[in-house]
């Protein structure tokens, strides 16, 4: 798997959760600006799966195995949509916690990931 595409995954994800994190702290719901940062992360996350089972399909193997390795990009791909689905939800301070908490999820499936991909 790409090296960079999941440090750029795991930075935008740590930026996005540092966002929701702040807006949390000054008591602000989610706001428009949030879930086009969603989309933008998501979108990395998407291209990250992508090119996972474009490797994968070319031959090459993840070192522990590759069920798991698609059943994290698969989990990867679903943690921040289903925070920012939740923080429609919850219209309060608390909604943005949910998004800051899902970013911060994604991030530790991004070291996961290179874990699974690399380390045997």
């Amino acid at each position: 798997m790409l090296d960079a595409l999941t440090v750029a995954v795991s930075v935008a994800a740590l930026a996005l959760a540092a966002w929701c994190g702040f807006a949390a702290f000054r008591d602000q719901p989610t706001k428009d600006w949030h879930f086009i940062g969603m989309a933008v992360v998501s979108f990395l996350v998407l291209v990250q799966l992508i090119t996972g089972i474009v490797q994968l399909a070319r031959g090459e193997k993840a070192e522990e195995g590759t069920t798991i390795f698609v059943a994290y990009l698969l989990g990867a791909l679903c943690a921040v949509p289903i925070a920012g689905f939740m923080s429609l939800a919850e219209r309060s301070r608390w909604g943005s916690a949910t998004v800051a908490a899902g970013a911060v999820v994604l991030a530790v499936l991004e070291v996961r990931l290179y874990d699974i991909w690399t380390v045997g």
